[in-house]
């Protein structure tokens, strides 16, 4: 249920209109349901309508003639409440919209439960799917209804309502969610040829320049910089920078200033400082080391994101939901044209899902945010597996995002991750279908595949059958071919990737591997010297790691010298 609220000076005119069955189509048997003392005059059922309409308005209107007259009387007297059912709630009776009526006007403050002295009100049913609530402000003491945050007071009772009555359960915010835009916006949109508001074009532009810039300086400096946008820094009088406001150039009746408070709640300069002081140094290499690829780092950065969700800092989860936020604001601006289109409107999806009452302690996310910079400082990359790396993980952050909002209960949060989620998935099966049929083409002879099988068993016993069933298993096993190749333990890798996150929730646990051991084999296989080392330690150590059995219990220590031993089990 929607509950709509309004106030006015004409107790007259809204009677009227309630009952209108002439211009308004919808209003087909107006009529009382309920009202304060249960015997108001109702029009909609008189045999002379006009003057029972006017009794109505009159007595309705009584405690606010007499607060005039001692000069108490609010200007804007009138209480309006439109109550609505989703399209797909059964039809209510007129005792259940009764019923609705008073918990609402109670549960505003209009007529607190058991108050002698509490505000006049009727409703109004005109339609099937919805009631009017028509009060006047004015008490039987002549003191103004205390209705502080009636909106929110309504909508809860309205929640509790829904699910009382097994009513499609609404998707409610926690007045963190950006502006919508206004009725006229879209008009002047439509008649422009735009599909989207200014105020929208101008958030999401601002989001991307946040996304790119590590300083306030830069950031005002990329604003200035993009085609089509007006910016102007706000200062104090003592010269400080207050502010920022844009505006779209191309208005044809002039320049409608913004600032970035009324673009979203987490674009005004405060929050935009907060953020971008919370930047670590850049990801460099040490001297005479490789440089190392962005594109990997944001990945594992991204792969880290669950796992945070997983620990009681909700400030911390916050932080870096807000910084995977920034990530997918910029990818747009570092991939091919044919995905961008799905990559914006994840963008603009998950864009609801970086805010909540949660305040976000952004220095968290500082490896994911210096990642993020140093790929907009980068070409755009020409393997295409990079990418559909970061979507893979991409998609899991977005899962355990979903998650973690509804253990929260952020509702609009959660329906805001799962569009995103769509969005995604579809960027990343346009990214990783060439890299995945290049890295099938180049599938290892049936004797390696063998092999590396036998890693897999020992890697992840649960899901082997799995794997090999998987149409990316053919990738899989070039990828540990190359891996190889270049000196890498493909078993080590294997049990590397399997550790970093379990299978269970994955769509293509090959793929998922697949990806994870390119990135981790990227970087420079251990020598002779380290492997024997390694090997040392292991045979020091006296045991091999424990592996489950097929009842999923651990079993006593398997030495190493045994491997057969290890295999039966």
């Amino acid at each position: 249920m929607i509950a709509k609220i309004s106030g006015g000076t004409d107790t007259a005119g809204l009677i009227r209109y309630l009952f209108d069955t002439k211009k308004a189509k919808d209003h087909t048997d107006p009529h009382l349901v309920a009202s304060w003392d249960g015997f108001a005059p109702d029009p909609g059922r008189a045999d002379d309508f006009d003057a029972t309409r006017k009794l109505l308005v009159a007595d309705l209107d009584l405690h606010v003639k007499q607060a005039r007259r001692l000069g108490r009387a609010p200007e804007k007297h009138t209480w309006h409440c439109s109550i609505r059912a989703a399209e797909s709630d059964r039809h209510l009776s007129d005792e259940e919209w009764a019923d609705i009526a008073r918990r609402v006007v109670a549960a505003t403050g209009i007529a607190p439960e058991g108050d002698p002295d509490s505000c006049r009100w009727a409703a109004v049913r005109h339609a099937p799917d919805h009631i009017h609530i028509a009060a006047t402000k004015v008490r039987a003491d002549l003191r103004t209804a205390r209705h502080w945050n009636d909106y929110l007071t309504a909508d809860r009772e309205l929640a509790a309502i829904e699910k009382e009555y097994g009513l499609f359960q609404v998707v409610r915010g926690d007045r963190t969610a950006a502006k919508r835009p206004t009725r006229a916006e879209q008009e002047k949109a439509r008649r422009a040829g735009h599909d989207k508001t200014a105020r929208e074009r101008l958030r999401t532009t601002v989001r991307t320049a946040v996304a790119a810039a590590s300083t306030i300086e830069e950031f005002v400096d990329l604003l200035s910089h993009i085609d089509g946008v007006l910016v102007e820094v706000v200062h104090f009088p003592s010269g400080d920078v207050r502010g920022y406001k844009v505006a779209v150039a191309d208005d044809a009746q002039g320049p409608i200033w913004y600032s970035g408070s009324k673009l979203a709640p987490d674009l005004s300069l405060p929050k935009i400082q907060e953020r971008l002081a919370s930047m670590g140094p850049q990801p460099t290499g040490q001297l005479g080391t490789r440089r190392p690829n962005p594109w990997h780092q944001a990945t594992a950065a991204a792969e880290r994101i669950p796992h945070h969700f997983d620990q009681p800092d909700d400030e911390a989860s916050q932080g870096h939901l807000a910084a995977f936020g920034e990530a997918l604001d910029a990818l747009p601006l570092v991939t091919p044209q044919a995905i961008r289109p799905q990559l914006r409107e994840a963008a603009t999806s998950f864009e609801r899902a970086t805010r909540s009452r949660i305040h976000a302690e952004h220095h968290h996310a500082r490896a994911l945010r210096g990642a993020v910079r140093a790929m907009l400082r980068e070409p755009a990359p020409k393997d295409g597996a990079v990418l559909a790396m970061f979507l893979d993980a991409a998609i899991l952050v977005v899962i355990a995002a979903d998650r973690w909002h509804q253990l929260h209960h952020h509702d609009q949060q959660v329906a805001a991750a799962r569009e995103t989620l769509i969005h995604l998935q579809a960027a990343y099966s346009q990214a990783a279908t060439a890299p995945l049929a290049a890295l099938a083409q180049r599938r290892p002879p049936q004797q390696t595949v063998d092999r590396h099988i036998r890693h897999l068993r020992q890697a992840v016993p649960h899901h082997v059958e799995q794997v090999v069933e998987d149409p990316a298993f053919a990738a899989l096993t070039a990828t540990l071919a190359e891996a190889e190749a270049a000196g890498h333990d493909p078993q080590q890798l294997l049990q590397q990737a399997a550790d970093q996150r379990a299978l269970d929730d994955a769509d293509s646990p090959a793929r998922v591997l697949a990806w994870r051991i390119q990135r981790l084999s990227a970087r420079p296989a251990p020598s002779a010297r380290a492997r024997a080392a390694q090997a040392r330690s292991t045979v020091r150590s006296g045991s091999a790691p424990q592996l489950p059995d097929a009842a999923g219990h651990t079993p006593a220590t398997i030495p190493t010298s045994q491997p057969s031993q290890a295999r039966r089990r």
